[in-house]
């Protein structure tokens, strides 16, 4: 296959497919609003609750890392409903992979709530701050500082796994390359540029992770 021929029809599916890059960032935003905060709460438990709640939060996190995300996804959209509780594609996939990025992020946010040092902690008790100003004006600013550029890489990563929503019918890139391919049989040239869409959010956003780790390494 020559070169001109693997690029003949790229310029009529371009249009097509960036719509389905543009819902494939749109659900990688909802995700992260579901995935990042419920992370943070789950790590809060299991770093500074009572002993009931670090248990419960420890067991949740587990299952999230545990269970693979298609699975989830799969129990939330099509065996929600058995339980007379249906949900929208976007809103599943919205709710499953969420969870699932929780339990991820929830190691990085208590790794990054365990690395503020405790002069840190001694310090807003000296100054007279109750155990819940120590935590939200002393341990969270400084924790979340930390754990940004390792954060943003899994943010990265659940961009990439917005693929798994082709399973439930949301029109992201997936899904509409496998379109345009049963159309045209031309599933090669389709899924290449498929994969070149997803590399173009991808990589800068990566190199960004990087360059933040860098800049965090310099400033420690």
């Amino acid at each position: 296959m020559t070169t001109a021929v693997l690029f003949a029809h790229w310029p009529d599916w371009i249009g097509d497919l960036s719509g389905g890059l543009l819902e494939s960032v749109k659900l990688t935003a909802a995700i992260s609003a579901v995935g990042l905060p419920l992370g943070l709460l789950l790590a809060m438990g299991s770093s500074l609750g009572p002993r009931p709640l670090r248990w419960l939060s420890i067991a949740v996190v587990e299952v999230a890392r545990g269970v693979p995300a298609l699975v989830v996804l799969y129990l939330v959209y099509f065996g929600l409903p058995q339980a007379h509780l249906t949900l929208e594609a976007f809103v599943a996939a919205t709710i499953a992979l969420g969870f699932t990025m929780a339990g991820y992020t929830a190691e990085i946010f208590r790794a990054g709530i365990n690395a503020v040092p405790d002069g840190q902690r001694e310090a807003a008790r000296a100054v007279g701050l109750r155990r819940g100003q120590e935590l939200l004006y002393v341990v969270l600013p400084q924790a979340v500082r930390i754990v940004i550029p390792p954060i943003l890489g899994y943010v990265v990563l659940f961009f990439q796994a917005t693929s798994l929503a082709f399973a439930v019918a949301i029109p992201e890139l997936i899904s509409r390359a496998y379109t345009i391919g049963s159309s045209t049989f031309e599933y090669l040239n389709v899924l290449i540029l498929a994969a070149l869409l997803y590399a173009a959010i991808a990589i800068p956003a990566s190199q960004l992770v990087d360059w933040l780790e860098r800049r965090r390494d310099r400033l420690a």
